[in-house]
């Protein structure tokens, strides 16, 4: 067979479907993820073993081959056809070895046309601080960051540095200078590449994702040391978030946390995204704003008052979770079965309803 043909059929049905995701695995289908629904390559055959470490080791190349075989994992981007990037990781499995892409749009969409709330927009006229984006894996928690990175790159004159395991979103460059930075190929670590801005004369730090303890140390120093750091993190929400960050750091050292996360941060969107009633995916989404009384809580280490706070500052632009969901609902882009599922409180959600 040939590998390279093949995975080219592959890369293009995935694009070519309005997919988000093509998954290549041993024993299984070449499937696509549509709307969050996995479906089945059309007119494809059940990988084997060899067929799929074929196509997933002509994804690799040759100079990754090694870095692969010797860490049993690799994330990367691929581009193919000059017109469509792919995020791939890439992995062993019981059988043989596998591959999960990414379909990364070329564009980077605005907050409108992401159906993002307005007040997201306030975080990038900030001239420092720390804003997180969290939710669960593959809910567009990078293209929320791209859109507010270019937001300031179209309105502003700043020195932008990204690091990225992989580089997702290419950025054009308008009013501002951006330089994009991938792991392993441009630096060695999230932590030491937020440590290097220090001596580039950065306004803007976009981290990829904060996976460690030494990445969030960075991070949070980088947004008391005068920079507007933009951040991702895989947590359910805003008080999960606080309270994830500060159980990162050694017992002794997080008092000292709390109090820089009380200073420094700006506000957190965790956001889900919903299968809509006509077809597509829309956000439903979390906002929460650094007022006085998130500070005091973050500082005095109550973050699960957090949630109480975000609902009843809704007058200052914070949203609810909740209320983002009945919102949909009312305006029937969602379902309430859809909204239930997500919701921290189905039956509270319910009454609102009423």
């Amino acid at each position: 067979m040939d590998y390279r043909q093949y995975l080219d059929q592959l890369l293009l049905a995935t694009a070519e479907n309005g997919a988000s995701d093509l998954h290549i695995s041993p024993g299984h289908y070449p499937t696509i993820r549509v709307d969050s629904r996995l479906i089945q390559v059309s007119g494809a055959q059940i990988l084997d073993p060899e067929t799929s470490s074929g196509v997933v080791m002509e994804l690799v190349g040759p100079e990754k081959k090694d870095r692969f075989l010797s860490e049993k994992e690799l994330d990367f981007s691929y581009e193919y056809a000059e017109k469509y990037r792919y995020r791939v990781n890439t992995y062993h499995t019981r059988g043989g070895i596998a591959a999960s892409l990414r379909l990364i749009p070329n564009e980077i969409r605005t907050t409108e046309e992401l159906n993002l709330p307005s007040i997201v927009k306030i975080f990038s006229r900030l001239s420092q601080g720390f804003l997180l984006v969290v939710g669960p894996n593959g809910h567009g928690k990078s293209t929320t960051l791209a859109s507010i990175v270019d937001l300031i790159n179209r309105e502003r004159a700043e020195k932008i540095v990204t690091i990225e395991d992989p580089i997702e979103y290419i950025f054009t460059p308008d009013k501002s200078i951006i330089d994009q930075r991938e792991i392993y190929q441009d630096t060695f670590s999230f932590h030491k590449a937020i440590r290097s801005t220090f001596r580039q004369n950065v306004n803007v730090i976009l981290v990829g994702e904060m996976r460690d303890y030494e990445t969030m140390s960075a991070a949070v120093t980088a947004a008391e040391t005068g920079h507007l750091v933009l951040a991702s993190l895989h947590t359910n929400s805003a008080s999960q978030t606080i309270e994830r960050i500060i159980d990162s750091f050694p017992p002794n050292q997080q008092a000292q946390v709390r109090s820089q996360l009380a200073n420094t941060i700006s506000g957190v969107i965790s956001q889900r995204l919903i299968p809509r009633v006509k077809g597509g995916l829309i956000p439903a989404v979390e906002v929460m704003i650094a007022t006085t009384a998130v500070r005091t809580l973050i500082r005095d280490n109550r973050p699960r008052q957090l949630d109480l706070v975000i609902e009843t500052s809704q007058d200052v632009g914070m949203i609810p979770l909740d209320r983002s969901l009945t919102d949909l609902v009312r305006r029937k882009e969602i379902s309430l079965e859809r909204a239930e599922f997500y919701s921290s409180n189905p039956m509270e959600l319910k009454n609102q309803l009423k």
